[in-house]
């Protein structure tokens, strides 16, 4: 909660010209063209590299759940023929 709350007391503390500031030589190449592919390819490699982290994490996540599921099934499994 602090994280996220210091993250918003950021974003209104800066002026929006500083906010929208990017690498001076993107910006040059990408209002240069007309056709807009490079602007195309930029945004797509920017989702590539977003992209990966989320199904790396979200991999670990599931085979963790998976794990701690087999975990359960085999220590009912073990409580009920102790039964």
């Amino acid at each position: 909660m602090v994280f996220v709350s210091a993250f918003a007391k950021a974003e209104t503390v800066r002026p929006i010209t500083i906010l929208s500031a990017q690498c001076a030589m993107c910006r040059a190449v990408l209002e240069s063209e007309e056709d807009n592919s490079t602007a195309k390819g930029i945004n797509n490699g920017i989702k590539y590299l977003m992209i990966i982290p989320y199904i790396l994490v979200g991999g670990v996540f599931y085979f963790v759940y998976k794990s701690r599921k087999k975990e359960k099934e085999i220590t009912s499994e073990d409580s009920f023929l102790d039964s």
